[in-house]
């Protein structure tokens, strides 16, 4: 079932809303223009995920080398700070547990959540 959610308007680049739709909290967010929704569980603890940071996944090709990339694409539970990629819904550290993501959609300015077909 596919459920209008907000306006693009409603959500800039680095946003989020949260909305209630048949009994689900699931968070919207606005990744440099591209939008991705995922449940507001965190399969760790069933924190509020969505309240969380988004942050660049850190990556290393040694041990003296840190990186950055996609930036604002991993979500940091607010709770006890496991993380999570938007696009997938898999956690970083642990490839089995997965939250809950959402195939989103724009049709002209409507932004649009299918919660029957997975991210």
């Amino acid at each position: 079932m596919k459920h209008a959610v907000a306006k693009t308007s409603e959500l800039t680049p680095g946003t989020r809303k949260i909305v209630e739709i048949e009994h689900r909290e699931i968070g919207i967010f606005n990744v440099k223009g591209e939008f991705f929704a995922i449940r507001n569980i965190c399969p760790h603890r069933t924190g509020p995920i969505c309240k969380g940071r988004t942050r660049p996944l850190v990556v290393s090709d040694g041990v003296l080398s840190i990186g950055y990339e996609r930036e604002n694409e991993i979500l940091k539970c607010p709770w006890h700070q496991w993380e999570f990629d938007l696009r997938t819904g898999r956690c970083i550290t642990d490839g089995d547990l997965l939250v809950r993501t959402y195939k989103v959609e724009v049709d002209q300015d409507t932004i649009i959540i299918d919660l029957t077909t997975r991210n």
